[in-house]
């Protein structure tokens, strides 16, 4: 199968209005997709299913799943740019504009730090979106210059006729699991790129990361054993600059990926901490709803074969492949929907009671660009 041919398949199983998931895992030459046969719309209760999972922020609501016994699944190499088609025609300006949406961001801001001031949490992460409007939004155009444009970071397309049209680029793993090991990913702070990862963090930053790994860490402990942390160190996503810390363990017996979610998201890198508190606050006063953004999203236990074990053989003396369940799942940020006609996307930022208003203002519009890139 060819490249086009591989884009052919996803465009026509588009135009016939059928589920579909379209992505390349961080660093990775290989685009998969998954294309449900039927327009039925599936859900995980427990995490056992095999599938693609895409989960919305507010946890009470169900995770969709695009399920592999339900779908043809397709890979190929990505070996080379893949061509894009033109940038499209939007009357909005990429940059926003500084008013209504200024005003409000900024006075839900200082709302967040009043309540951190008054002993209501210790951070909350505030969003919020910027639509732009085309008649020329094609989700797989979009997707092609996803891949070309971020490397090292989860790409994707997901459709759903009954859910709705989300792509994205996100820089951040909330868990990979391979049997019983696993590892986590707290990733907190941001400035710009400016040409070096050597620079200074506030202690703004600093703070955020600390609340975000201690907060892993201390959830985890009573369902894991061997829990290793890595230093922290500064990483690049597109134009930003990010604080990242590596968190391993190994699952005790008794313990599931179920449990380990539940405790985990959403994680005070997208929520805030603590969780409960700063969630209720969300719901309350960022008046819009974030649907699956800052939800997560990714490959729930997949099958993937293992090398053996030196020495190990099979009946007719050739060496065999150890099957596990792998998942990997990914936050949902640097994400859009593609919605009537306009591209909705999604920005926000982690506010603690050292946060100025202004700047985080800023942080979301440096946020705003990076996904803008694409269009």
């Amino acid at each position: 199968m060819t490249l086009d041919d591989f884009f052919n398949r996803i465009e026509t199983h588009y135009s016939s209005k059928l589920p579909f998931v379209v992505y390349r895992k961080p660093n990775e030459d290989v685009v998969k997709v998954l294309l449900q046969e039927t327009n039925d719309l599936y859900f995980t209760k427990d995490f056992t299913e095999q599938g693609f999972v895409f989960s919305p922020f507010d946890d009470t609501q169900d995770s969709v799943l695009i399920p592999v016994e339900t779908s043809e699944i397709i890979s190929i190499l990505e070996l080379f740019v893949i061509p894009e088609e033109g940038g499209i025609h939007s009357n909005s300006n990429l940059v926003p504009i500084e008013t209504e949406s200024k005003k409000n961001h900024i006075i839900l801001i200082k709302k967040g730090v009043k309540a951190i001031k008054n002993n209501e949490f210790k951070k909350v992460v505030l969003s919020r979106q910027e639509t732009i409007s085309s008649s020329e939004l094609n989700p797989i155009s979009i997707f092609k210059k996803l891949l070309n444009t971020y490397k090292s970071a989860f790409v994707y397309c997901w459709y759903h006729p009954k859910v709705g049209l989300w792509l994205g680029a996100t820089p951040e793993t909330l868990i990979k699991i391979e049997g019983k090991q696993f590892s986590i990913m707290a990733l907190a702070g941001t400035q710009d790129y400016k040409g070096t990862l050597d620079v200074v963090w506030k202690d703004k930053e600093k703070d955020e990361q600390h609340i975000v790994t201690n907060f892993i860490i201390k959830s985890l402990k009573p369902l894991v054993e061997n829990i290793k942390v890595s230093e922290t160190e500064t990483v690049k996503a597109g134009n930003l600059l990010h604080l990242k810390t590596m968190i391993s363990a190994r699952l005790q017996s008794n313990s599931n990926l179920k449990d380990i979610i539940s405790l985990l998201h959403p994680t005070p890198a997208v929520c805030g901490f603590p969780k409960l508190e700063a969630k209720q606050f969300i719901l309350k006063h960022e008046n819009y709803n974030r649907e699956f953004y800052t939800g997560f999203l990714g490959e729930l236990n997949f099958e993937t074969k293992k090398a053996p074990r030196s020495g190990k053989r099979n009946i007719e003396n050739r060496a065999y492949a150890i099957n596990k369940k792998s998942t990997q799942l990914y936050v949902n940020l640097r994400c859009m929907q593609l919605k009537n006609y306009e591209a909705i996307i999604y920005v926000g930022g982690g506010i603690t009671e050292s946060s100025n208003a202004e700047s985080e203002w800023k942080e979301t519009v440096s946020k705003s660009q990076t996904i803008k890139r694409v269009l």
